[in-house]
């Protein structure tokens, strides 16, 4: 709420300084750019969606187990974690998703 406070009393300042396309175009300017600022900054802090290190973010990144990429799956007949369609033990389909 203080940076949303801080932007718009930037912007009505700019716009009684400028006339009146180019304060309402720095006002404009000023509500789509420094969100987008402040969130590619808290993501970089987090490592998540903007960083290039490939460790992911969000919902999903933050929790995966042993560094391992993608979707395995454990069969619900025999137990084994795997990352096909079918169980290689056992041959089955039955599986459930492991995050």
């Amino acid at each position: 709420m203080l940076f949303l406070g801080a932007s718009l009393a930037i912007s009505i300042g700019l716009q009684m300084v400028l006339p009146f396309p180019y304060g309402l175009g720095a006002a404009l300017a000023i509500f789509i750019v420094f969100p987008l600022f402040l969130r590619k900054r808290y993501m970089s802090r987090m490592r998540g969606y903007g960083s290039d290190s490939g460790t992911g973010g969000g919902f999903f990144g933050m929790g995966s187990q042993g560094g391992s990429g993608g979707v395995r799956y454990v069969c619900l007949v025999c137990n084994n974690k795997h990352k096909g369609g079918t169980c290689p033990r056992c041959g089955s389909k039955m599986q459930r998703a492991d995050f």
